[in-house]
């Protein structure tokens, strides 16, 4: 901690003893008409304005060579660099006057993201993407905000497919996701296996192709009274490429080193008292595919983006396309995990942005796209059959035993249209209508239903799930130059509707046999198959259970909302703000929330900023109502067991209540300071929620006649505070008119405890939400996570080091459901055998890119090119099964990377 300090003190220090530069200007259209709310910024930081209603801006900038942007949604961008002018006035080509984009965060079009009462983090995406080698968003955003976290899971079923991922330790679905400013559509997927985020569902943000994405926006602060339900941790905005520009793309590659670079077996035997088991995939050998391998995971990645205008007053088209392969990777893991080691993905996608003029005041704007996804992940191994062998095994289909795999077909759709208005008086209005589904369909292959025996196939259609959502939207908002040194006012409203469905596999999926190959439908009378080892078979296709007609679900609700906000510039150094949100749900019933922010001038280049919220999260409809009974694997057995919808009377008996919203307080406060190419932002929050929705762990159900030994639900089961710190600092020195040098620190330090474990009268605490499941929640983020990156550029290279260091990670391992605790002393005595240490690491990552010429381009890199693991675990209790659980920064290990950028 003490480097970091230090390394803010000298920053700090520099700033002071560079010179700083100012420009000026004015922004107007073709008509020499001021513009208000045109972005500016220097190229490369986090330093930015907006013009004010006369158009003009004034900004500090570290050189007086700094390139400047100056953007305004529907016009073409201008960049500029400087010969050491202080002032510079522009003329922006003709367009709708509508479209600036607001920040999120604030409905004012006044507003920027240096000028927030709130934590903004703004990041391009796509040049991330592009530099770092990395596919997805969720991987560029893992390394790009400090308090964003998402690895990749193996060995849990659904989030295999769809990476959970969080904002400052919450769950993934208390984060709410914006698309140009419009509510996107959750996935159908609840997780609720071996994963973080485990009772949670949440949005999939791998998707969107990164390549379609002008810049994120992640708001670090509690929105619910501005943008609805689930935006307790915070808000990301996904605004996307508007630019006319041509063609643009390029092709990456990359791949994962197979060498984890250790003695396993050796020091198994050393520290596990003599145990000699069997191991797989260790330097890439011995592998479930039967190949020696030096490199696995490999990437391929085909990216296109096409921008057009569509007429002559500022319309415009931007299309993407992207398409993404990437082979699995097989990581170290005992017999019975075979396969352990992050999914193999095939997905095309497709992203659309578009406005049309329709006329002087009026715009017609649309977007959105489509993803179609095919994954394919182990799941556990099942040994081989005989008399003292896996009964789950056909021994005519696997006398060795098998590996089913758990694939699945993901699509998902999105489509907005709009109408964007300016009256006469200088109210702004925006209506729109949003859809979006989800659709999540399971394939088990490489599988048998042991039930059937030698008859059974070996492939099954296992069902699946899937989510719609309407959002129909209507707002107003002005800005009043002549109160006070400025006031907006923005009201509106909100109807949304959420359908979620449940939907069967094929027969052989789900059922269990008799010896005459009849589904049981009566046990009374049926009894399953036995085979010809002596053993009673297990029914459903083995790695995943396929959902029956008894699961079906066909479900919708509704809700409607007002809101009001305003933003007051009390001063040209006072800004207070405020808003105030009412909702009603046709399930659980209505909130009302508020928020507070204020940000204080006391320099043009430091202020101070506060906020003050309620927020909520309404129970999704998967929660709800959610149902399976799936095979539970503990060490070798598989355990029958019923996740139980909350509505069932199943839930009832064991004195489950409905679910209802989770609620939260939200306190934050913080300063922000830049100066020349120096910025710095720090900002303490602490996050009160109560009602947290979690997955409860397991209670007997063996004599309920349920067709299960084991029992789960959905319930609010316990209260949490979130107590924590995010810095970000940068800097950016201009040594030359082609050279620049920066330097930058993001880091967050976040804890997550459980204040109270809401248990029902007459169900045990342990058996509820006991140790094991409470470390996954306060385990969702590390207790601190920081990134230091150095670059250098120059007219035609570019040069980015990073080391990203990740803290403890301590959660219990599976020991706790192979004997669950049932007393205090029971779960002090498994406290001290089943706790697993995570030790703090880190990794290094670097990207050069050369710009052969204007239109082409090649990167090379690598991520983590130390090749980090998390510490191995050499009891064979892990959680997902391999040598340690896919924490920090994951299990895939090196990966090497190139890329051929272009555009015409």
């Amino acid at each position: 901690m003490r480097k970091y300090l230090c390394l803010l003190v000298m920053l700090m220090s520099c700033s002071f003893l560079m010179a700083q530069h100012t420009i000026s200007g004015k922004i107007m259209d073709e008509n020499n008409e001021p513009m208000i709310g045109v972005s500016i910024s220097e190229k490369g930081t986090s330093t930015g304005t907006v013009t004010g209603i006369d158009g003009s801006y004034n900004l500090n900038v570290s050189s007086p060579r700094a390139t400047i942007v100056y953007s305004y949604t529907g016009y073409s961008d201008e960049e500029i660099t400087l010969n050491g002018e202080s002032s510079m006035n522009i003329n922006l080509k003709e367009g709708v006057t509508l479209g600036a984009v607001q920040v999120v965060g604030s409905r004012s079009y006044n507003r920027s993201a240096t000028d927030s009462p709130a934590a903004v983090d703004v990041i391009e995406v796509a040049e991330l993407a592009n530099i770092s080698g990395r596919a997805d968003i969720n991987n560029v955003l893992q390394y790009a905000a400090p308090s964003f976290n998402a690895t990749k899971q193996s060995g849990s079923d659904g989030a295999d497919h769809i990476d959970p991922a969080s904002l400052r330790g919450l769950g993934p679905d208390q984060t709410l996701v914006l698309v140009n400013g419009k509510r996107r559509h959750q996935s159908s997927l609840v997780n609720v296996f071996g994963t973080r985020g485990r009772g949670n569902t949440g949005t999939d943000l791998n998707a969107i192709p990164a390549s379609a994405i002008k810049r994120i926006e992640v708001l670090r602060d509690g929105a619910s009274a501005q943008y609805g339900s689930d935006a307790i941790a915070g808000v990301i905005n996904i605004v996307l490429k508007d630019q006319t520009g041509g063609l643009s793309g390029g092709v990456t590659y990359g791949a994962n080193s197979t060498a984890v670079g250790s003695d396993y077996a050796q020091q198994i035997f050393d520290t596990q008292d003599g145990w000699d088991p069997a191991l797989f995939n260790i330097d890439g050998t011995n592998r479930i595919d039967g190949e020696d391998r030096s490199f696995d995971g490999n990437t391929t990645r085909v990216d296109l983006n096409y921008g057009m205008s569509l007429g002559n007053s500022g319309g415009y088209i931007n299309m993407t396309a992207e398409y993404l392969t990437k082979e699995r990777t097989l990581r170290p893991s005992f017999e019975w995990r075979e396969g352990y080691g992050s999914a193999a993905v095939d997905q095309f996608q497709f992203m659309v942005n578009g406005a049309m003029p329709l006329g002087d005041k009026t715009e017609l704007y649309l977007f959105g796209g489509r993803s179609d996804r095919d994954t394919d992940a182990h799941a556990f191994t099942r040994g081989a059959p005989g008399v003292d062998g896996d009964s789950r095994a056909v021994p005519s289909l696997y006398p060795n035993g098998f590996t089913p795999h758990i694939t699945s077909r993901i699509i998902d759709n999105s489509m907005t249209a709009g109408v964007r208005h300016e009256m006469d008086n200088g109210w702004k209005t925006d209506f729109s209508h949003s859809y979006g589904s989800n659709n999540f369909h399971y394939f088990i292959t490489g599988t048998n239903n042991a039930s059937m025996g030698a008859a059974s196939p070996t492939d099954f259609d296992a069902g699946g799930h899937s989510l719609d959502m309407n959002v129909t939207t209507l707002d107003f908002s002005k800005y009043f130059e002549d109160v006070a040194s400025g006031l907006n006012f923005a009201f509106g409203t909100e109807y949304r509707s959420e359908n979620f469905e449940i939907f069967a596999g094929e027969e052989g999926s789900y059922a269990t046999y008799d010896d005459r190959g009849v589904a049981i439908t009566n046990p009374a009378i049926q009894s399953p198959f036995v085979n010809e080892f002596g053993q009673t078979t297990s029914g459903g296709s083995q790695g995943f259970p396929g959902y029956s007609p008894a699961n079906e679900v066909d479900r919708n609700r509704s809700n409607f909302g007002v809101y009001g906000d305003v933003e007051l510039n009390a001063t040209d150094a006072f800004l207070i703000s405020a808003a105030l949100r009412y909702e009603n749900y046709s399930d659980f019933g209505n909130t009302f929330n508020y928020k507070l922010a204020t940000r204080y001038k006391i320099t043009d280049d430091f202020s101070v900023r506060a906020s003050l919220s309620s927020g909520f999260r309404a129970p999704s409809l998967a929660q709800i109502h959610y149902n399976l009974v799936f095979n539970n694997f503990v060490v070798g057995s598989s355990v029958r067991t019923l996740l139980a919808s909350n509505t069932s009377t199943v839930a009832r008996a064991f004195g489950i209540d409905p679910l209802k919203e989770e609620t939260a307080q939200n306190l934050a406060a913080g300063f922000t300071y830049k100066n020349g190419g120096f910025s710095a932002t720090i900002d303490g929050y602490m996050i009160d929620v109560k009602d947290r929705i979690i997955l409860t762990d397991y209670f007997d159900a063996s004599g309920l006649n349920v067709g299960a030994d084991a029992a789960q639900f959905f319930a609010n089961g316990v209260d949490t505070r979130t107590t924590g710190v995010d810095v970000v600092l940068n800097y950016k020195q201009y040594l030359d008119n082609d050279n620049a040098l920066t330097v930058g620190l993001a880091a967050n330090f976040n804890d997550t405890e459980i204040q109270s474990v809401n248990a029902p009268d007459g169900l045990n605490p342990f058996t509820f939400f006991g140790p094991f499941s409470q470390a996954y929640l306060e385990a969702a983020a590390p207790d601190y996570k920081i990134g230091a990156s150095v670059g250098f550029s120059t007219n035609k290279l570019n040069a980015t080091l990073t080391w990203t260091q990740f803290s403890d990670v301590i959660i219990q391992d599976f020991q706790w459901v192979d004997s669950p605790a049932t007393t205090q002393a029971e779960a002090d005595a498994l406290l001290a055998v089943a706790t697993d240490v995570y030790e703090g690491v880190g990794t290094l990552d670097l990207s050069i890119r050369y710009s052969i010429s204007d239109n082409l381009n090649i990167t090379l890199g690598g991520n983590n090119l130390l090749n980090t693991y998390p510490t191995p675990q050499f009891d064979g209790w892990t959680d997902q099964g391999g040598f340690n659980d896919s924490v920090q920064m994951g299990s895939d290990g090196l990966y090497l990377f190139g890329r051929v950028g272009f555009s015409f």
